[in-house]
C-alpha cells in the first residue's frame, strides 16, 4: 500500500508556485485526471467523485460522477474545469453507479485544487464501512492545461510518457520532406529531432493560436509541435531502432470530451441542436446524415430529425408547389406546425439523455429560426448550419436526384411533371429566403464540389462545435470508392498469436499478388489513387506487389495495441491472466489491454484517418488490421459502437465502400477461401 497521493508533483505543495505559474502561462483550460488504485468492487459500490460546481452541482452526491475502470487495477475520471472555477474542492465517495444509497464518503477534509496545484498534504482515500471496516486506496491527481482541440487528442496519451513508435522509424503520413534550413526554430518535446516534415494547416486551423501541443491520435506516434512564433507544425521524431514499440496507456478522449461538454457553460449547452438552413437541393440532408454518422462514431448520442418526414406523415406526400408558397397562410401554418412538432420531439429526446440533435429543414426565414430559438431557450444550444451553393451544375444534379429519390415524388409517374413542380417549389423558397445573420452559425459556401469553397463561423466555441467545424471543412460530395482489406495471412495468424510484427505466410503472399491484380484492373484508369498501410510489415508486404500508385504508411492504422498480451494466444491469456480474459469477454468495446488499448482508443486515434478519407477525392485502398478495419467500417456503415468488436472482417476479402451524393454503398470481393 502506498503512503501518499500523487499528482504532477506528487504529494504536498513543493513546487506548487512554479506549477501554477507554468499552467497560467500555458493558456487553455484546466484538465484534471483522477485515478484510484487497487479498488476491488464491494458489492455494487464503485468509486465516484463529487464536489463544487465545476464537477457536479453543489455537493449533491446523487449527481456524483462515476469513475471508470481503466485497467484491472486502476479506476479513472477526467474532467475540464471551466476558467471561472479554477479553485475547486472535492471528495471521493463509494456508491452504486445507478442509485443514491448507500453512499460512503471518504474520511478527512475536502481536497482542494487551485490552478492545477493540490493544496495541503497528499493522503490516501479512506472509507469507513458500516461494519467499521476501513478501506484505504492510493489516489493520483494530475492537472494540465489543454485547448478544446487538444481534448480530441487524448491528453493522457502524451502525459503518460508517450514516445514515438520505432516499428519502422517513419512518420504517420509520408509527406514531402523539406530542408531544415527553411524551417523556423521549433519547440522540442522530448529527445532529438532527426528529421522534419511540414504539415499544411488550413486557415481555419490557424485560428487556434493557443500555445502548447497539438497531439496526433496515433498511439506511439510522433507529436505535432507548434512553437510560440511559428505558423506551421512539424513532426517531432525520435528514431531509435533498438527499442520496441512503446505501449502507452492511451485513454478515452471521447469520454473526457463528453464530461467536458456537460460541465462547460450553462446547463442548456450540455445539449446541442444543429439547425440546418438552406434552399432545397443544396445537400442539407446529405450533410446531416454524414454529420450524424461522424458524431455517433465518436461516441456522441446523436439523432437526425427530418422535418420533411413529419410533414409527410401529417399532410401526405401529394403536396404541390403551392403548399410551399409564402403567401399561402394555410401552408405556412401547416409547415410551422410540423417544424414545432419535430423540435418538441428533439428537445424531449435530449431531456432523456440525447446529446446532439440535427434538425433538418429549409428554415429559410428569420421568423422560423426565431421560433426555434425561442423553443430551445434554456433547453439546448442552437447552432445554425447554412448550406449555400452557387454551382448550377451541382444544383441541377441534386434536383434530378430529388425527383428520383424523394418520397414527395414517389407517386408521380411523370419525371418531367415532377421536375416542373419542384422547380416551382424552389422558386417559392428563393423569393423569401433570408440568409442567417443571427446567433451562432456555420456557413458552408460552395463546399459540395470539394474544390475549395468557404466556411464562415460566428460565435462558435467549445470542444464539440470545434470538431463539427473541422469535419465540415474536410467533407465534400465527390463520388469515389474506398477499399478496405486486411493484410494477407501472417505467420502469427497461423500460430493464433495476437499483435506482433510477423511476416506473411505462404498463403498471405499469394493473397498479396491477387490483391495487386485486383487493384491494377479495378483502378487502371484512376492514376490519382493511393495505397494506405499501417507501419507493421505484414501490411507493407501485402502492398509491395502493387505498383504504379503512391503508398502511404500511417501509424494510426497499426493494429490494436495488446500491451503486455502482445504475442500471446487467447488460450494463454485465459490460462495466465483469467481476470483480464473475463473482463475482455464482458465488454470488448471498453476493455483495455494492460499497457495497451481498447476499441474506443482505436476509434479515437483513427479520427484523423477518417477526416483524411473524407477529404480525398480519388480512390484509396486501405490495407490494415482486423480491429482497425472494424472501426473504419463501422463509421461508413453507421454501425453502433457496441457492435464494432463483433463486425466480421475476414482475411483475403476486399470491402468496397462507394461514397457519393446518394450515400454509402458496399460491395465485398472474396479473393481466396
Amino acid at each position: 500500500m502506498g503512503t501518499g497521493a500523487s499528482r504532477n508533483a506528487e504529494g504536498g505543495s513543493h513546487g506548487g508556485e512554479e506549477r501554477e505559474e507554468s499552467l497560467d502561462q500555458a493558456g487553455g483550460q484546466l484538465y484534471v485526471s483522477l485515478k484510484m488504485e487497487n479498488y476491488k468492487k464491494k458489492g455494487d459500490l464503485i468509486p465516484h467523485v463529487y464536489g463544487s460546481v465545476p464537477i457536479v452541482g453543489s455537493w449533491d452526491s446523487s449527481k456524483a460522477l462515476s469513475m471508470e475502470r481503466e485497467s484491472a487495477s486502476m479506476w479513472e475520471l477526467s474532467f475540464v474545469v471551466p476558467p471561472n472555477h479554477e479553485t475547486l474542492d472535492f471528495k471521493f465517495l463509494l456508491k452504486p453507479k445507478y442509485g443514491y444509497a448507500p453512499c460512503i464518503v471518504e474520511e478527512g477534509p475536502n481536497r482542494l485544487l487551485t490552478g492545477g496545484t493540490l493544496q495541503g498534504d497528499a493522503r490516501l482515500a479512506l472509507f469507513r464501512l458500516d461494519n467499521e471496516e476501513v478501506l484505504e486506496y492510493r489516489v493520483f491527481i494530475k492537472a494540465d492545461r489543454v485547448s478544446p482541440f487538444d481534448l480530441a487528442a487524448s491528453w493522457r496519451a502524451y502525459q503518460d510518457n508517450l514516445r514515438p513508435s520505432t516499428v519502422r522509424g517513419i512518420p504517420d503520413v509520408s509527406i514531402n520532406a523539406v530542408p531544415e534550413a527553411g524551417l523556423e526554430e521549433m519547440e522540442v518535446v522530448s529527445g532529438m529531432v532527426e528529421s522534419k516534415s511540414v504539415v499544411t494547416i488550413s486557415p481555419l486551423q490557424k485560428q487556434d493560436s493557443h500555445r502548447g501541443l497539438f497531439v496526433d491520435r496515433g498511439v506511439g506516434s510522433p507529436r505535432l509541435v507548434k512553437s510560440m512564433s511559428a505558423t506551421t507544425f512539424t513532426f517531432d521524431l525520435k528514431l531509435d531502432s533498438e527499442t520496441k514499440n512503446s505501449m502507452p496507456a492511451a485513454a478515452g478522449a471521447v469520454a473526457a470530451a463528453a464530461v467536458a461538454d456537460q460541465m462547460l457553460g450553462p446547463k442548456e449547452d450540455r445539449h446541442l441542436a444543429i439547425v440546418l438552413v438552406g434552399l432545397p437541393a443544396r445537400g442539407k440532408t446529405f450533410t446531416a446524415a454524414k454529420l450524424t454518422r461522424y458524431l455517433r462514431w465518436l461516441g456522441h448520442d446523436t439523432k437526425h430529425f427530418n422535418v420533411g418526414k413529419y410533414r409527410r406523415l401529417k399532410h401526405g406526400t401529394n403536396q404541390t408547389a403551392d403548399f410551399f408558397r409564402a403567401d399561402n397562410p394555410e401552408g405556412v401554418e401547416a409547415r410551422n406546425e410540423v417544424a414545432a412538432l419535430a423540435m418538441d420531439d428533439m428537445i424531449a429526446w435530449m431531456q432523456e439523455g440525447g446529446q446532439v440533435g440535427i434538425f433538418d429543414a429549409t428554415n429559410s426565414s428569420r421568423s422560423r429560426r426565431n421560433m426555434l430559438m425561442k423553443m430551445a431557450e434554456g433547453k439546448c444550444k442552437i447552432i445554425f448550419l447554412e448550406s449555400i451553393c452557387n454551382d448550377e451544375r451541382i444544383i441541377e444534379r441534386n434536383i434530378r436526384l430529388k425527383i428520383q429519390q424523394s418520397p414527395d415524388y414517389a407517386e408521380e409517374p411523370d419525371f418531367d411533371a415532377g421536375l416542373r413542380d419542384f422547380r416551382n417549389r424552389l422558386a417559392n423558397y428563393e423569393r423569401v429566403y433570408e440568409p442567417v445573420e443571427e446567433g451562432s452559425y456555420i456557413k458552408m459556401i460552395d463546399m459540395a464540389s470539394g474544390h475549395g469553397g468557404q466556411i464562415q463561423v460566428n460565435n462558435i466555441s467549445g470542444y464539440l462545435p470545434g470538431r463539427i467545424v473541422f469535419f465540415l471543412v474536410n467533407t465534400h460530395l465527390t463520388p469515389r470508392p474506398i477499399f478496405l482489406t486486411r493484410h494477407g495471412e501472417s505467420c502469427d495468424n497461423v500460430r493464433g498469436r495476437i499483435g506482433g510484427d510477423s511476416v506473411l505466410s505462404d498463403t498471405g503472399e499469394i493473397y498479396a499478388k491477387k490483391l495487386a491484380n485486383f487493384v491494377e484492373k479495378r483502378l487502371k484508369s484512376e492514376r490519382a489513387a493511393s495505397i494506405w498501410t499501417s507501419t507493421l510489415q505484414r501490411t507493407i508486404l501485402t502492398a509491395s506487389p502493387i505498383v504504379g500508385f503512391p503508398k502511404i504508411q500511417w501509424r494510426a492504422l497499426d493494429e490494436i495495441n495488446a500491451g503486455v498480451c502482445d504475442g500471446m494466444t487467447y488460450e494463454e491469456i485465459k490460462k495466465n491472466m483469467p481476470e483480464e480474459f473475463e473482463s475482455r469477454q464482458k465488454d470488448k468495446l471498453r476493455y483495455r489491454y494492460p499497457r495497451g488499448e481498447s476499441y474506443l482508443d482505436v476509434i479515437q486515434r483513427l479520427e484523423p484517418v477518417i477526416i483524411e478519407l473524407e477529404r480525398q477525392r480519388a480512390p484509396v485502398v486501405v490495407i490494415a488490421h482486423q480491429a482497425v478495419l472494424r472501426a473504419l467500417y463501422a463509421y461508413f456503415a453507421d454501425r453502433p459502437l457496441k457492435e464494432i468488436p463483433h463486425i466480421e472482417v475476414p482475411l483475403h476479402t476486399i470491402i468496397e465502400i462507394q461514397m457519393g451524393v446518394t450515400g454509402v454503398q458496399e460491395k465485398r470481393y472474396k479473393l481466396m477461401d
